[in-house]
Formats: C-alpha cells, sequence, structure tokens
C-alpha cells in the first residue's frame, strides 16, 4: 500500500472520512493476510473489522504517519493470533474465492500453492503471511511474536522447504 502521509495525518486528527480512505486502500490486503493466516473466511473478515474498531480508536496515538502500513499489520497480527488460540478445531476446508493478488499463475497453480499453504502449521502460515502480505522483517515478525529470530528464520525456512516440496509433487501428479 502507497501510503498517502496527508490522509494518515488527517485520520490521526479525527478526520474519519480520512481515515475510511485509507481503509479503502489497504482493505484487500488485510482481507488476504488474515484470510491465509486463519483459513476461513468468517474469521478472517472479524479479524478485520476487530483491527479496524481498534485502529480507528487509537489512530490519534499512531507515532509516525510513515509507520502507518506496519502498525495496523501489527495490530491485525495480534488479532489473527488470538483467534487463533480461540480455535480448538481449524476447517481445512479450501476456498476458490481467495482474492488472488498475481494472477498470472493458472489457476491450477494458484489452487496447488493454496492447499498448500493450508497444510502448513499455524505458526508457519502466519510467520510466511506476515512476511509476505505484510512485509515484515524475520527480526519484526520476532518481536510481534515473542519468538527468537532465528526461530522465526528457521520456522520459515522449515516451512518454504515443505512448500517447494509439496508444489513439487503436485507438480508430478499433473
Amino acid at each position: 500500500m502507497k501510503q498517502n502521509l496527508q490522509q494518515i495525518k488527517k485520520a490521526k486528527s479525527g478526520d474519519t472520512e480520512a481515515f475510511a480512505a485509507l481503509y479503502r486502500d489497504i482493505h484487500m490486503d488485510l482481507y488476504r493476510f488474515a484470510l491465509y493466516a486463519l483459513k476461513h473466511p468468517d474469521d478472517a473478515e472479524d479479524a478485520v473489522s476487530e483491527t479496524i474498531i481498534d485502529a480507528f480508536a487509537s489512530i490519534s496515538k499512531l507515532r509516525s504517519e510513515d509507520s502507518f502500513s506496519s502498525w495496523i499489520f501489527k495490530i491485525l497480527t495480534v488479532k489473527c493470533k488470538k483467534i487463533l488460540k480461540r480455535s480448538l478445531t481449524v476447517t481445512e476446508e479450501f476456498f476458490l474465492n481467495i482474492p488472488a493478488k498475481d494472477t498470472s499463475a493458472s489457476l491450477d497453480e494458484r489452487i496447488d500453492l493454496r492447499n498448500c499453504f493450508f497444510r502448513l502449521d499455524d505458526d508457519e502460515r502466519l510467520i510466511i503471511s506476515m512476511h509476505i502480505f505484510a512485509g515484515y522483517t524475520n527480526r519484526e515478525i520476532a518481536k510481534i511474536l515473542h519468538m527468537n529470530a532465528n526461530t522465526v528464520r528457521s520456522k520459515e525456512s522449515r516451512a518454504l522447504k515443505k512448500l517447494s516440496v509439496w508444489l513439487s509433487e503436485n507438480e508430478k501428479e499433473r
């Protein structure tokens, strides 16, 4: 999301239209992140809704306009973690209606990637989502998730290797 610093400043000063414009610019990225992290559209919508409510209530406390995107994704990450902890069981149902950012891949390739992605453990999925969709570094992810940065790197590396193996297996089956 290209941050509009002027709108962020207006939103910080209580301009609801400016906040609404910021939300329109970022809502699909937030939803995509939450959906990949949580695997269920209803949970993703809940996480995004709760994030927006909290962000709107506390945007005046945002220290730097430049950090709006990482700030709101941090809020979303906390919401996703709470939902994951609340969920005793997570559905393995696959949803074709997940919005794809990159449409250059074929539908079969996107389906394979999503199926493989959903096979990852919750922590692995969350780390990959935070890195790819929210743009966090491993050090930032470690701080947010209260993990060692080396642990985050290891989990991310293992998750990417798993994805690679699973995708290769799927390619061979076709």
